[in-house]
């Protein structure tokens, strides 16, 4: 996002906890990068002041987390809340909020449904759900603080994020699908991924600071494959190595999952075996067309090769 703004001729502000870990996105160009704990409101305050425009794109994701309340959910909620309030003592005139799928995709839904924009997360609870029950809540936080005032406000839904990593943290976290490919076991879980490319989110987060419906929600995906699909289409692309195409049966994964570090009996439940499809038509409003899914898992996988 911060490359393209700096590109667009912006003076561009961004924010971080430990701004020497933000240190990189001075390659990209005059970047004032400043210290904002969404948690503090002192911080936040000086952090938006002087800003037209504000993309808030901060958020917490830790499978499997054991404290969720303090580390998935009140990071976005109350952290969002911060943000508000400090912009009712600002000039902001737009605002790009970055919500997820997840704030669309109930927690229960039948196989093979497929999600709109007009859809929300209703069901989550912090024990089954406590990512959606963020991103969802936090949503809700900015809009019904946004109803009624003179302001712009856009929502992004993106999938699953591949493409190529400014940082060696961008390896992390959905990076973890592919790398599985690299360094993981020479089996696949029946897993069925949605994704997008990291270019394409940032396009259509900065499009959506004048294109687009005010309050609109856009959901931003290219499309979703089978985790086995993607092993034959690495092996397609990437003959020189050996790739995971074999699906693990689904008693086994449960097995599995008490030895993994990450892997949890409800996720297995809950994916195994299970399609989510996104209705992303209106994502046109803000882009000309997306990556293709094949070109994301060729390329992405092409800049991991290059660093294995």
């Amino acid at each position: 996002v911060e490359k393209l703004l700096l590109e667009e001729g912006r003076s561009v502000r961004a924010t971080a906890r430990n701004p020497e870990k933000a240190a990189f996105l001075k390659k990209l160009g005059p970047v004032d990068i400043v210290t904002m704990d969404l948690l503090d409101l002192g911080s936040v305050r000086q952090a938006v002041k002087g800003c037209d425009d504000v993309i808030h794109c901060a958020a917490a994701l830790y499978i499997g987390s054991r404290k969720p309340q303090e580390e998935v959910v009140d990071p976005s909620i109350k952290g969002t809340q911060n943000l508000v309030n400090a912009l009712s003592h600002s000039d902001v005139k737009r605002i790009v909020h970055t919500s997820s799928v997840s704030a669309v995709r109930a927690t229960r839904h039948e196989n093979g449904h497929t999600f709109a924009p007009k859809d929300w997360c209703e069901d989550a609870t912090l024990k089954n759900n406590p990512y959606g029950l963020a991103k969802a809540g936090a949503e809700r936080v900015i809009r019904n603080w946004a109803e009624g005032r003179e302001l712009r406000l856009v929502s992004i839904h993106p999938s699953i994020v591949f493409g190529k990593p400014l940082n060696k943290r961008h390896l992390e976290g959905s990076m973890s699908y592919l790398k599985h490919f690299l360094k993981g076991p020479p089996f696949v879980l029946d897993f069925h991924i949605n994704f997008l490319d990291v270019e394409d989110v940032a396009r259509a987060h900065v499009a959506a600071l004048v294109e687009g419906e005010d309050r609109g929600r856009y959901i931003i995906h290219s499309g979703g494959m089978w985790m086995r699909d993607i092993g034959l289409l690495l092996k397609t692309e990437f003959p020189h190595r050996k790739w995971a195409t074999r699906n693990l049966p689904h008693m086994l994964a449960y097995l599995f999952a008490f030895i993994h570090p990450k892997l949890t009996v409800r996720q297995l439940r809950d994916n195994l075996g299970t399609v989510v499809n996104y209705d992303a038509s209106t994502q046109s409003d803000l882009l000309n067309d997306v990556k293709s899914k094949e070109n994301i898992i060729t390329d992405t996988m092409r800049i991991l090769l290059e660093k294995d």
